[in-house]
């Protein structure tokens, strides 16, 4: 039997920090606004028949996920490979108007490089390249298939961007798809996934490098009306 997945990822409510335009680790609730998002978001899965929900270990992630855990009643589980990318430490609870902190992300985030460029000790493109290969090959071994998947909005852009470009993904490509592509606050992405029977050489790897075989993205930043 083929295998056929839906993959919606939610993108955490917005966090107390995100409303204050700082820069963010691991920690950060929701703020009042958020709440309310993670609310309304998880509202529209009741007509939805989900059968799991993974989140970040991220604090705002996961009060998302719980919200939305409330209205389904479906299992919740923390999955670390669902975090946001690792910030380096000289911007975390800094505000993004920070001259210095402004320098850094056009560096890392807005300029075109290469795929190894590190700063200091966060994630690299490389890494989330590498990160988000092992959550599709996670989520295609699964065997629900409706997934909700609560994470953040880089690492998404990562996803669906390794999703529309496979191997042919690059840094320069993140940058620019990252720029045209807004993410809102508890907007939804919907990927489907079916499993691709392609004879005696199934599960080698793409003889086209840009094809990510089975995957495609079939709605971006649905968020919605609140």
């Amino acid at each position: 039997m083929v295998k056929k997945k839906q993959i919606y990822f939610v993108r955490h409510g917005e966090s107390e920090l995100n409303a204050k335009n700082f820069r963010q680790g691991r920690e950060g609730h929701l703020s009042a606004g958020g709440k309310e998002q993670a609310n309304f978001a998880a509202e529209r899965f009741t007509k939805i028949p989900v059968e799991i929900i993974f989140s970040s270990p991220y604090v705002r992630a996961e009060e998302t996920a719980r919200a939305i855990q409330e209205k389904v009643g479906k299992p919740l589980e923390i999955l670390e490979l669902l975090s946001e990318r690792r910030n380096p430490k000289e911007i975390i609870g800094r505000s993004s108007n920070d001259p210095e902190v402004a320098n850094i992300l056009d560096r890392i985030d807005r300029s075109f490089h290469t795929n190894d460029l590190r700063y200091s000790d966060e994630e690299n493109f490389a890494d989330l390249k590498e990160r988000t290969k092992k959550l599709l090959r996670f989520l295609e071994a699964r065997s629900e298939e409706h997934i909700i998947c609560v994470t953040h909005h880089i690492f998404l852009r990562a996803v669906v961007g390794y999703i529309e470009r496979g191997e042919k993904f690059n840094a320069n490509d993140f940058a620019k798809f990252s720029f045209l592509n807004p993410l809102n606050n508890a907007g939804i992405t919907l990927c489907a996934y079916e499993e691709q029977l392609k004879g005696w050489w199934w599960n080698k790897e793409p003889i086209d490098p840009h094809e990510n075989i089975g995957w495609r993205l079939v709605v971006w930043n649905d968020y919605g009306r609140l």
